[in-house]
């Protein structure tokens, strides 16, 4: 665990060392985005005022629900990790004070739950573009200082799972519904 903690912090202070001032409202803005998971819930809300877009809306929540649960309700108070800036010596948080544990980041992997299902159900340029967002949210954790590269990386693992099972749970409801129609 000592190595995996010098690799973080080593890459935490790699990225303050580089971070520009003029940089930095747009990844407090990109880290915004994420808070709460309420981008991804009010484009899941949009998804289901759409007949067209409602099968992804409905995946989106129950992907983002999934993550959640298994993101905060189980990982972060079963592993307990302090945040980096608690601990690393010389790092500068951007933003303020987060309440709960590092490990995983809620923000990657509701971003990646969220964007991997639209990748998977819209047209390819808009999924790329909601992955394209996911990476960002995610890098944008590190910049502000509020988690390890290793906290992102479960989240993004974690959310890739919960988007994975939310399109087979949404595939076999829509099965069962087609299934159940009278003829």
């Amino acid at each position: 665990m000592e190595f995996l903690w010098q690799i973080d912090s080593s890459i935490l202070l790699w990225i303050q060392y580089f971070r520009q001032e003029w940089m930095t409202p747009f990844w407090k803005g990109i880290t915004f985005l994420g808070d709460y998971g309420w981008f991804w819930i009010v484009l899941a809300l949009a998804f289901l005022c759409f007949r067209q877009t409602r099968k992804t809306g409905a995946a989106v929540f129950l992907a983002l629900l999934i993550g959640a649960l298994i993101t905060n309700v189980v990982f972060k108070p079963l592993f307990a990790r302090t945040r980096p800036y608690e601990v690393i010596d010389g790092l500068v948080l951007l933003v303020g004070r987060q309440k709960d544990y590092s490990f995983p980041s809620g923000h990657s992997c509701a971003a990646f739950a969220g964007a991997a299902v639209c990748y998977r159900l819209l047209p390819r340029r808009y999924g790329i573009g909601f992955m394209v967002l996911a990476g960002l949210l995610a890098f944008s954790r590190l910049y502000v200082g509020v988690h390890y590269p290793s906290d992102v990386l479960g989240g993004i693992i974690i959310g890739l799972l919960a988007a994975r099972a939310a399109l087979k749970t949404s595939a076999w409801y829509c099965r069962k519904l087609s299934d159940s129609s009278p003829s």
